[in-house]
């Protein structure tokens, strides 16, 4: 199973501002400079991570953004489940739009069911804070570019 960038992004900008989790506000600027990722992709993340309650933005000339919940509280899970558009391994996963024939008779949706379930169970035991358990590590990669 692939994430979509959408939620590799998500969990980076996560991960970026956990790392500064004192409150410092940080920019989508620096964040795209760190990761060197688009920063149009980023305000769209950001946006919605805004409205889904994991971050916070403060406008103004000494705006930014920070993280809005403690970093025990989000959950990697739900957050791949509220940023992926879809989890549909396989075309039978989307009763919409499933036009496989053999769905009725087939084992592989029940298999690749319980290996979803078990992907998402794993990511539910985790959270930010385990993510980033080394922030000054973090943060001179970050400022390197050497992570790569």
């Amino acid at each position: 199973m692939k994430l979509t960038l959408y939620t590799d992004y998500s969990l980076r900008v996560l991960i970026y501002l956990a790392t500064f989790n004192e409150g410092k506000l940080s920019n989508i600027k620096d964040i795209a400079d760190s990761y060197k990722i688009s920063k149009n992709h980023l305000m769209k993340v950001t946006y919605e991570l805004g409205k889904m309650g994991y971050i916070e933005t403060i406008r103004g000339r000494n705006g930014g953004i920070r993280l809005a919940k403690s970093m025990d509280e989000i959950n990697i899970g739900q957050l791949v489940r509220k940023t992926e558009e879809n989890i549909h391994l396989v075309e039978c996963f989307d009763a919409k739009n499933n036009n496989c024939v053999i769905t009725p008779a087939c084992g592989l949706k029940k298999i690749l069911a319980e290996a979803l379930h078990a992907y998402m169970s794993v990511l539910d035991k985790y959270t930010l804070e385990d993510l980033v358990k080394d922030p000054f590590q973090l943060r001179m990669l970050f400022q390197t570019g050497e992570g790569e």
